[in-house]
Protein backbone atom coordinates (compact mmCIF):
# COMPACT_ATOMS: atom_id res chain seq x y z
CA UNK A 1 0.00 0.00 0.00
CA UNK A 2 1.39 3.38 -1.04
CA UNK A 3 1.17 5.80 1.86
CA UNK A 4 2.26 9.41 2.01
CA UNK A 5 1.97 11.78 4.93
CA UNK A 6 -1.53 12.84 3.93
CA UNK A 7 -3.26 9.48 4.26
CA UNK A 8 -3.62 10.09 7.99
CA UNK A 9 -5.01 13.56 7.30
CA UNK A 10 -7.78 12.02 5.19
CA UNK A 11 -8.50 9.33 7.77
CA UNK A 12 -8.61 11.90 10.57
CA UNK A 13 -10.79 14.31 8.60
CA UNK A 14 -13.22 11.58 7.57
CA UNK A 15 -13.71 10.48 11.16
CA UNK A 16 -13.88 14.04 12.47
CA UNK A 17 -16.40 15.31 9.94
CA UNK A 18 -18.58 12.22 10.33
CA UNK A 19 -18.90 13.00 14.03
CA UNK A 20 -19.31 16.72 13.38
CA UNK A 21 -22.26 16.01 11.09
CA UNK A 22 -24.01 14.41 14.05
CA UNK A 23 -22.89 17.05 16.57
CA UNK A 24 -22.66 20.34 14.69
CA UNK A 25 -22.38 22.71 17.64
CA UNK A 26 -19.81 24.80 19.46
CA UNK A 27 -20.30 22.63 22.53
CA UNK A 28 -19.00 19.63 20.60
CA UNK A 29 -16.40 21.41 18.46
CA UNK A 30 -14.64 23.63 21.00
CA UNK A 31 -13.10 20.80 23.08
CA UNK A 32 -11.90 19.22 19.82
CA UNK A 33 -10.63 22.39 18.14
CA UNK A 34 -6.98 21.62 18.90
CA UNK A 35 -7.38 18.17 17.36
CA UNK A 36 -8.86 19.73 14.22
CA UNK A 37 -6.07 22.32 13.97
CA UNK A 38 -3.22 19.87 14.50
CA UNK A 39 -4.49 16.84 12.59
CA UNK A 40 -6.54 18.33 9.78
CA UNK A 41 -6.01 22.07 9.26
CA UNK A 42 -2.20 22.16 9.50
CA UNK A 43 -1.64 19.08 7.30
CA UNK A 44 -4.13 20.52 4.80
CA UNK A 45 -2.18 23.78 4.66
CA UNK A 46 1.04 21.83 4.05
CA UNK A 47 -0.67 19.78 1.34
CA UNK A 48 -1.96 23.01 -0.23
CA UNK A 49 1.50 24.59 -0.24
CA UNK A 50 3.13 21.54 -1.85
CA UNK A 51 0.44 21.32 -4.50
CA UNK A 52 0.75 25.06 -5.18
CA UNK A 53 4.41 24.49 -6.09
CA UNK A 54 3.45 21.68 -8.48
CA UNK A 55 0.62 23.67 -10.04
CA UNK A 56 2.89 26.69 -10.51
CA UNK A 57 5.21 24.52 -12.59
CA UNK A 58 2.29 23.04 -14.56
CA UNK A 59 0.58 26.34 -15.27
CA UNK A 60 3.75 28.35 -15.84
CA UNK A 61 2.63 31.02 -13.36
CA UNK A 62 2.52 31.39 -9.59
CA UNK A 63 -0.45 29.69 -7.93
CA UNK A 64 -1.66 30.58 -4.45
CA UNK A 65 -3.43 28.11 -2.16
CA UNK A 66 -6.44 28.66 0.07
CA UNK A 67 -7.71 26.25 2.72
CA UNK A 68 -11.29 27.23 3.44
CA UNK A 69 -12.27 27.98 7.01
CA UNK A 70 -14.34 25.47 8.91
CA UNK A 71 -16.66 28.20 10.17
CA UNK A 72 -19.85 28.78 8.19
CA UNK A 73 -21.22 32.24 7.43
CA UNK A 74 -24.76 31.82 8.74
CA UNK A 75 -25.87 35.46 8.57
CA UNK A 76 -28.16 34.99 5.58
CA UNK A 77 -28.77 31.25 5.85
CA UNK A 78 -31.73 29.35 7.26
CA UNK A 79 -29.26 26.65 8.26
CA UNK A 80 -27.62 27.96 11.43
CA UNK A 81 -25.25 25.05 12.04
CA UNK A 82 -21.91 26.76 12.74
CA UNK A 83 -19.40 24.45 11.06
CA UNK A 84 -18.68 23.02 7.63
CA UNK A 85 -18.44 19.24 7.52
CA UNK A 86 -15.89 19.03 4.71
CA UNK A 87 -12.36 20.10 3.83
CA UNK A 88 -12.06 22.29 0.73
CA UNK A 89 -8.89 23.69 -0.84
CA UNK A 90 -8.61 26.08 -3.80
CA UNK A 91 -5.61 27.10 -5.90
CA UNK A 92 -5.79 30.21 -8.07
CA UNK A 93 -3.24 32.25 -10.06
CA UNK A 94 -1.59 34.97 -8.00
CA UNK A 95 -2.28 37.47 -10.81
CA UNK A 96 -5.51 35.93 -12.09
CA UNK A 97 -7.12 37.21 -15.25
CA UNK A 98 -10.73 36.53 -16.24
CA UNK A 99 -9.87 33.31 -18.07
CA UNK A 100 -7.33 31.86 -15.65
CA UNK A 101 -8.90 28.69 -14.23
CA UNK A 102 -8.73 27.58 -10.62
CA UNK A 103 -8.04 24.13 -9.17
CA UNK A 104 -10.07 22.55 -6.39
CA UNK A 105 -9.88 19.62 -3.97
CA UNK A 106 -12.60 18.57 -1.57
CA UNK A 107 -13.07 15.69 0.83
CA UNK A 108 -15.81 14.68 3.23
CA UNK A 109 -17.10 11.36 4.54
CA UNK A 110 -17.91 9.17 1.55
CA UNK A 111 -16.75 11.62 -1.10
CA UNK A 112 -13.51 13.00 -2.54
CA UNK A 113 -13.50 15.33 -5.56
CA UNK A 114 -11.04 17.28 -7.68
CA UNK A 115 -12.15 20.15 -9.88
CA UNK A 116 -10.81 22.65 -12.37
CA UNK A 117 -12.25 25.53 -14.35
CA UNK A 118 -13.72 29.00 -14.61
CA UNK A 119 -15.85 29.68 -11.56
CA UNK A 120 -17.77 32.81 -12.55
CA UNK A 121 -18.11 34.93 -15.66
CA UNK A 122 -20.03 38.19 -16.07
CA UNK A 123 -20.39 41.06 -18.51
CA UNK A 124 -17.65 41.36 -21.17
CA UNK A 125 -15.92 38.23 -19.85
CA UNK A 126 -19.07 36.15 -20.34
CA UNK A 127 -19.62 37.66 -23.79
CA UNK A 128 -16.06 36.76 -24.77
CA UNK A 129 -16.52 33.22 -23.46
CA UNK A 130 -19.67 32.78 -25.55
CA UNK A 131 -17.85 33.99 -28.66
CA UNK A 132 -15.11 31.48 -27.84
CA UNK A 133 -17.69 28.68 -27.59
CA UNK A 134 -19.28 29.79 -30.86
CA UNK A 135 -15.98 29.68 -32.76
CA UNK A 136 -14.10 26.94 -30.93
CA UNK A 137 -16.86 24.81 -29.43
CA UNK A 138 -15.71 21.59 -31.10
CA UNK A 139 -12.19 22.08 -29.77
CA UNK A 140 -13.55 22.88 -26.32
CA UNK A 141 -15.77 19.80 -26.28
CA UNK A 142 -12.82 17.64 -27.34
CA UNK A 143 -10.57 19.18 -24.68
CA UNK A 144 -13.18 18.51 -22.00
CA UNK A 145 -13.45 14.89 -23.14
CA UNK A 146 -9.65 14.49 -23.05
CA UNK A 147 -9.51 15.48 -19.38
CA UNK A 148 -11.65 12.52 -18.33
CA UNK A 149 -13.66 14.90 -16.14
CA UNK A 150 -17.34 15.83 -16.18
CA UNK A 151 -18.93 19.27 -16.35
CA UNK A 152 -19.97 20.20 -12.82
CA UNK A 153 -23.32 21.64 -11.75
CA UNK A 154 -21.61 23.74 -9.06
CA UNK A 155 -22.27 27.46 -9.00
CA UNK A 156 -24.69 29.62 -10.95
CA UNK A 157 -27.40 27.73 -12.82
CA UNK A 158 -27.17 27.84 -16.62
CA UNK A 159 -29.61 29.96 -18.59
CA UNK A 160 -32.80 28.23 -19.66
CA UNK A 161 -32.42 29.49 -23.23
CA UNK A 162 -29.49 30.05 -25.55
CA UNK A 163 -28.49 33.72 -25.21
CA UNK A 164 -28.87 36.09 -28.15
CA UNK A 165 -27.53 36.47 -30.78
CA UNK A 166 -26.77 32.74 -30.96
CA UNK A 167 -28.94 30.21 -32.74
CA UNK A 168 -31.17 28.26 -30.31
CA UNK A 169 -30.15 25.11 -32.21
CA UNK A 170 -26.42 25.86 -31.89
CA UNK A 171 -24.30 22.71 -31.75
CA UNK A 172 -22.92 23.84 -28.39
CA UNK A 173 -26.08 25.33 -26.97
CA UNK A 174 -25.53 23.90 -23.49
CA UNK A 175 -22.08 25.48 -23.23
CA UNK A 176 -23.45 28.82 -24.42
CA UNK A 177 -25.99 28.78 -21.59
CA UNK A 178 -23.33 28.46 -18.92
CA UNK A 179 -22.08 31.28 -16.65
CA UNK A 180 -19.15 29.17 -15.51
CA UNK A 181 -17.36 26.08 -16.73
CA UNK A 182 -16.06 23.77 -14.04
CA UNK A 183 -14.94 20.20 -14.56
CA UNK A 184 -14.82 17.70 -11.74
CA UNK A 185 -13.96 14.09 -11.06
CA UNK A 186 -14.76 11.83 -8.13
CA UNK A 187 -11.78 10.01 -6.62
CA UNK A 188 -12.03 6.43 -5.43
CA UNK A 189 -9.65 4.78 -2.96
CA UNK A 190 -7.11 3.74 -5.59
CA UNK A 191 -4.89 6.62 -4.45
CA UNK A 192 -4.24 4.64 -1.26
CA UNK A 193 -2.85 1.57 -3.00
CA UNK A 194 -1.69 2.20 -6.56
CA UNK A 195 -1.14 5.92 -7.12
CA UNK A 196 1.67 6.78 -4.74
CA UNK A 197 -0.44 8.55 -2.16
CA UNK A 198 -2.80 11.51 -2.10
CA UNK A 199 -0.45 14.22 -3.38
CA UNK A 200 0.59 12.17 -6.40
CA UNK A 201 -2.99 11.13 -7.19
CA UNK A 202 -4.39 14.66 -7.05
CA UNK A 203 -1.47 16.01 -9.07
CA UNK A 204 -2.10 13.39 -11.76
CA UNK A 205 -5.74 14.45 -12.08
CA UNK A 206 -4.78 18.09 -12.31
CA UNK A 207 -2.23 17.24 -15.00
CA UNK A 208 -5.04 15.57 -16.95
CA UNK A 209 -6.78 18.96 -17.16
CA UNK A 210 -3.97 20.26 -19.41
CA UNK A 211 -5.93 20.05 -22.71
CA UNK A 212 -8.62 22.34 -21.30
CA UNK A 213 -6.13 24.73 -19.71
CA UNK A 214 -3.98 24.87 -22.85
CA UNK A 215 -6.98 25.67 -25.05
CA UNK A 216 -7.96 28.55 -22.77
CA UNK A 217 -4.39 29.82 -22.86
CA UNK A 218 -4.21 29.57 -26.64
CA UNK A 219 -7.54 31.14 -27.54
CA UNK A 220 -8.16 33.53 -24.65
CA UNK A 221 -4.65 34.49 -23.53
CA UNK A 222 -5.14 38.11 -24.55
CA UNK A 223 -7.54 38.44 -21.63
CA UNK A 224 -5.03 37.41 -18.98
Amino acid sequence: MAVDGFTQMIDDSTAFFAELKENNSKAWFDPRKDHYNENIKKPAEFFADLMADDLSRMAGRAMKPKVFRIYRDVRFSKDKTPFKTHLHILWSPADAGPFDPVYFFGTEPGDMTVGFGLTEMKGPTLARFRAFVDHWGDDLQNAIAETGMEVSSWGAAPLKRVPKPYDPTHAHAELLKRKNLILHQKMDNSWRETEGGLLSAVRRRFEAAAPFRDLLDEKLSADR
